[in-house]
Formats: C-alpha cells, structure tokens, sequence
C-alpha cells in the first residue's frame, strides 16, 4: 500500500479521491483567550458571561448567573474583538474539551476557562466532528497539562496534527455529522421530555407526605388511600452470596445472580454472575415479579426481576402477594428509597436492615387502581426505554461512521 493510499479514509462520500493532507490545528485557526474579568466587574443583569461549566457539546447551559455590563462588553469588542458567530470555543479546565459553536448571541468568557477558536481556514463542522469524538479527542486530552489539575493550553492546541480533506469534502463530512448531531440532540430532547412528564405524573398520581389522596387518578375511582407497611405487602427477603471461593456455585449459564451493580433499569433478566444448581441450593431465590431493593451503600436502587432469580445481601426484596400488583409496587419504590435515605441519614453505617426495612410504611390504593396506575407508567416507561435505545442506537452508528470517515 502507497503512502497515499494511506492518508484516505475508509469510507468517503463520491466523487472525492485526493489523499489527505497533514496540518496543525495552529495552521488552520487562531486560538486566544479572553481579557481578564473581575469579580468587581459583576453586574446583576446585563451581557451573559460564560465558564467552562456553561459549555457542554450541546450548547450553552440556561443556568447562568454571571453578567458584565454593556459598556464593558462594548469596550472590550471595539478594543480587543468578542467571539463571532461560528468561531468556536473549547472548554480548558473541568470537563476539558467540550466545543461550542458560537451562535449570534451577545456574551463574554472566563479567561483561562474557555479558548477561543477563530478565522477557520477549515470547515467549523468537520473540525467539530473531528474533536469532539474519537482521535481528535483523545489528541486534546492528551495534550493537557499539569499533575492535580489537568487544563488545556493553546500552546499545546496549536501543536494537535491532523488530516484534512479539500474544502469541499470537509463541508460534505462536516454537513453529514452535521445533521446526525442535531437528530442526536432533537432524540435527547425528546428523551427529557418524557422523563419529565414521568416525574410530573408521579407528583400527581400518588399522593404527597401526610396526604391520603392523589392530586389526579382514573375515573372511577375514589376514597382514601390505606397505610400498609412493606411486610403486609408480600414476603420480605434478604439476599445471599453463596461462597465465592467454590466455583462450583456459579455457571455461565444458571440462574442470574444479581447485585447492585447490575440494576440499571426498571426490570431485570440478565446480570453478571449465574448460580448453578449446586449455588441454587444454599442462595435466596425470588420468583418474577420481586422488587429488588439495594438496602447497603447504594441506599434505594429498585429493580423488578422478569425471570426467577437470586440476589446477594445488599438487597432486601418484596415478593408480592395476590393483593398488591407489582410493576405498581416498582414504581411506588421510589417513594420507599426516599424513606430509607431518611433512615440512614444520620447513622455513619450506609445500611437498611431487614426489620427496618420491613417497617418502612407507604400507602396503596384498592387492587384494581393499582392495576390502573401499574400500567400507565409500564406503558410510559416503554416509551422512554424506547426512546433511549434510539438515542444509543443513533450515538454507536455516530461513533461508527467517525471511525470510519476520519484518518
């Protein structure tokens, strides 16, 4: 293979052949920092001022506190220049390497926080594109400086090599990733959403600290709400760990195991460890449908198994009886963790026993508004699991074409 055919990427849009060529990012931009701000230049309103904290890869964050006044935004643009709209800024200390693209909004920046890149001889999306994932990324971070705290220096920026393409496959590469980061940020959006209609259904459908009645319910249905505490529920259990030091207990393929790190959803059917017939024997075992409840260290991460399984000590479970439904059980959980963080707020042991836990009091409605309630949020909670696999889906195809479409 000829040095040529080397500096091309593996896939690429038609009609471009030209190898690659090498460059600085100091060859192509101009990097600067902003002029120092003090503390005494702070006003209540005015021109939004800008850390590294507000700046994340989707944009600029609406939480803003800091402003500087306009005569001093308009002292500073007519002596030294402000950022324009599509320079963009890097984020060089905290979170090291966040870009922004600069919109048409007035603004300043922390110096030292944030580095301005300007006068782009290269496609602002490719070089986006390029840094933001991948080899560009791992470049930057490996260009910080400093032991404790790492932090990006222009110096060090100037200096990241890379491979570029003619102007017009840079703006085809650029445009490309282009459109998959706003169909990325439009599918986030609508994934906050739907977490956010859940949060705001959960206020309403159950009731409120020291309330009997929920603020909204289906029709049909009324009357206070009962206090029950968790054992009148269904069986409580607390977890096991069959001796580790025997792998005779454990199989590749046996019934799952779980602890608390594999609870990473609502429902579970798959973790890390399996028992085998033998660790069966001496484990707790739990039908489907049990409410798994971390009760050590990790206070409150609730999970429903789909299939028979076993679980280690950190856990306490609630097998439900005939009169309880349980995905409504799962997602009134929440409410129990709240409780239990209660408990072991003041203790120095991150830790709820099974008696206490057995203790914990919640209160339920009758069967059939459970059933009701179940499974609104088992239907909700599709939705969102729906809608965060498309969101992954679209992030590894991303992550796919980068690797693919850059040198």
């Amino acid at each position: 293979m000829t040095d040529e055919n080397k500096l091309v990427p593996e896939i690429r849009f038609k009609g471009f052949a030209d190898a690659w060529e090498q460059c600085k990012l100091g060859e192509v931009a101009e990097l600067s920092s902003s002029k120092r701000i003090h503390v005494s230049d702070y006003v209540s309103e005015g021109i939004p001022f800008y850390r590294g904290s507000e700046i994340s890869t989707g944009g600029v964050s609406q939480s803003n506190e800091l402003f500087i006044s306009s005569e001093l935004y308009n002292d500073i643009k007519e002596r030294y220049g402000v950022p324009e709209k599509g320079d963009l800024l890097i984020t060089a200390v905290g979170t090291l390497g966040n870009l922004w693209k600069v919109d048409d909004r007035q603004f300043y920046y922390k110096d030292g926080n944030l580095i301005r890149i300007s006068g782009l001889n290269i496609g602002a999306d490719f070089l986006i594109a390029y840094l933001m994932d991948g080899q560009g990324k791992k470049k930057i971070l490996d260009s910080a400086a400093g032991s404790n705290q790492k932090a990006l220096t222009m110096v060090k920026l100037n200096e990241i090599e890379f491979f570029v393409p003619i102007k017009l496959e840079q703006t085809a590469i650029g445009n490309f990733f282009r459109i998959i980061d706003n169909t990325i940020t439009a599918n986030q959006r609508k994934l906050d959403k739907l977490k956010q209609l859940k949060a705001a259904y959960l206020q309403q459908m159950f009731p409120r600290a020291g309330e009997r009645l929920p603020r909204v319910r289906f029709a049909g249905f009324a009357g206070e709400w009962e206090e029950v505490k968790l054992n009148d529920i269904g069986e409580i259990l607390t977890g096991s760990t069959p001796p580790t030091d025997n792998a005779d207990n454990y199989s590749n393929d046996g019934m799952i195991w779980i602890t608390p790190t594999d609870i990473n959803s609502l429902t579970i059917s798959t973790s890390a460890k399996h028992l085998s017939e033998q660790g069966q024997k001496i484990a707790r075992k739990v039908p489907p449908h049990t409410i798994l409840v971390t009760c050590i260290a990790s206070i409150g991460k609730n999970t429903m198994t789909l299939v028979p399984a076993s679980f280690n000590q950190q856990m306490n479970a609630v097998i439900p009886n005939e009169n309880y439904h349980p995905y409504f059980l799962l997602i009134q959980s929440e409410l129990w963790s709240k409780q239990m963080k209660n408990i072991t707020a003041s203790t120095t042991m991150q830790i709820v026993n099974k008696t206490e836990f057995s203790k914990i009091l919640t209160i339920v409605p009758s069967l059939p508004e459970q059933i009701c309630i179940g499974n609104f949020f088992c239907n909700l909670n599709a939705q969102i699991d729906a809608q965060n696999q498309k969101l992954e889906q679209l992030k590894q195809l991303k992550t796919a074409y980068l690797q693919k479409m850059f040198i």
